[in-house]
């Protein structure tokens, strides 16, 4: 596998080795030891989880305040705009954002540790999307800042205005969020 920094250093896209011919593909989506050898990436997978979105839903940005929840995430089904947004006040990359392109046919997978928020927009007609989570799923401890909070001015690639849950309309601006000390 090939692991692509990002902007925030954290943040990683994994490439994985896709073995293809006229049959079809295959490929390891997660191996511990080569997660641990080639991205250092150390946590335990505790859950999966898997969505389905139609074309134009933006899901986030979500988080865990307590349980943080770090994601392996990837779309084995369509294309999504999937982002992290760094919210550890004490870290200096506090309030940037990385997105990167996941899609069925790109097969990459990004890897978002604990204390980011995360969210995706679906750009393909469909699309599910499968993620592992560090932690299990808390409600009471889950949180969400604003999809489109002005001061960490996400580049959604949008083109009509987003399919939003109640949950995600309600989100906050990260000034008046709880974040990660």
């Amino acid at each position: 596998m090939k692991v692509i920094q990002t902007e925030i250093p954290d943040v990683l896209v994994i490439e994985p080795r896709v073995f293809e011919d006229e049959r079809g593909f295959f490929l390891e989506s997660y191996n511990e030891q080569a997660f641990l050898e080639k991205a250092n990436i150390q946590e335990r997978f505790v859950q999966d989880n898997h969505s389905r979105s139609t074309k134009n839903v933006l899901r986030g940005l979500h988080y865990q305040i307590q349980q943080p929840q770090g994601k392996l995430v990837r779309a084995v089904l369509g294309e999504i705009f999937d982002v992290a947004v760094d919210l550890r006040a004490n870290s200096k990359y506090f309030g940037k954002w990385v997105g990167v392109n996941l899609s069925a046919q790109n097969k990459q997978m990004l890897w978002i540790p604990g204390g980011f928020g995360h969210g995706f927009l679906v750009v393909s007609e469909y699309a599910e999307v499968l993620y592992k989570a560090t932690s299990y799923y808390a409600p009471q401890y889950e949180r969400s800042v604003l999809w489109n909070d002005p001061d960490i001015a996400i580049a959604w690639p949008l083109k009509d205005e987003p399919i939003l849950s109640g949950k995600d309309q309600a989100g906050k601006l990260l000034k008046d969020a709880e974040v990660y000390a």
